[in-house]
C-alpha cells in the first residue's frame, strides 16, 4: 500500500491531527495480529457491535477498558488448571491477547457479555443535544420591527 502524505493538508485545517494519523495507521499491518478473530456489525442506526471469539476464556480472564477513544480488549488465562488427564494436543489457543479498536466521537460501550466462547460489546453513539442539527426560524426585518414595536 503507497503511504499518503497529509503535511499539506495541515495547513489549512485544524484540529483534525488525529484524524490524519488514524488514516496514517490504517495502512500499517497490526503487527500480523489475527488472533482473536472478531466481527463488526451495526445493530441499529446508532448502536454496534464487537463480536470476538475467545473460546476457553472466562468472563474472570477478560477485561474489557474504554479510555478516551479507545476501546482496549486484553485476555490473560489464569493459571492451567489440570483435570488429572495428560493433555496430548493444544487446539484450542489459551493465549493472552490485547485488542484494540477506535470509537468514533460519542460512542461509548453499553455492555458486554460471554455467551458460547463469544465475547459481544454493544457500544451506542450518543450524540449530546447541543451537537445535533437544529432548524433556525427566519425572521423578516418586517416582524422584528412589529415584534419591537408591540414591546414598547
Amino acid at each position: 500500500m503507497r503511504h499518503v502524505d497529509f503535511s499539506p493538508l495541515y495547513r489549512s485545517t485544524v484540529g483534525f491531527d488525529r484524524l490524519f494519523s488514524m488514516l496514517d495507521t490504517l495502512g500499517q499491518p497490526e503487527n500480523g495480529q489475527t488472533y482473536p478473530p472478531y466481527n463488526i456489525e451495526r445493530t441499529g442506526e446508532d448502536s454496534y457491535r464487537i463480536s470476538m471469539a475467545v473460546a476457553g476464556f472466562g468472563d474472570e480472564d477478560i477485561s474489557i477498558e474504554a479510555h478516551r477513544n479507545v476501546l482496549t480488549i486484553k485476555g490473560e488465562k489464569s493459571a492451567e488448571q489440570k483435570d488429572g488427564g495428560e493433555l496430548l494436543y493444544r487446539g484450542i489457543a489459551s493465549r493472552s491477547f490485547e485488542r484494540r479498536f477506535q470509537l468514533a466521537d460519542h460512542v461509548e460501550v453499553s455492555g458486554a457479555n460471554l455467551e458460547n466462547g463469544l465475547l459481544h460489546i454493544e457500544l451506542t453513539r450518543n450524540i449530546p443535544e447541543e451537537m445535533k442539527p437544529r432548524r433556525i426560524p427566519i425572521v423578516s426585518v418586517k416582524d422584528a420591527k412589529e415584534i419591537e414595536a408591540k414591546a414598547h
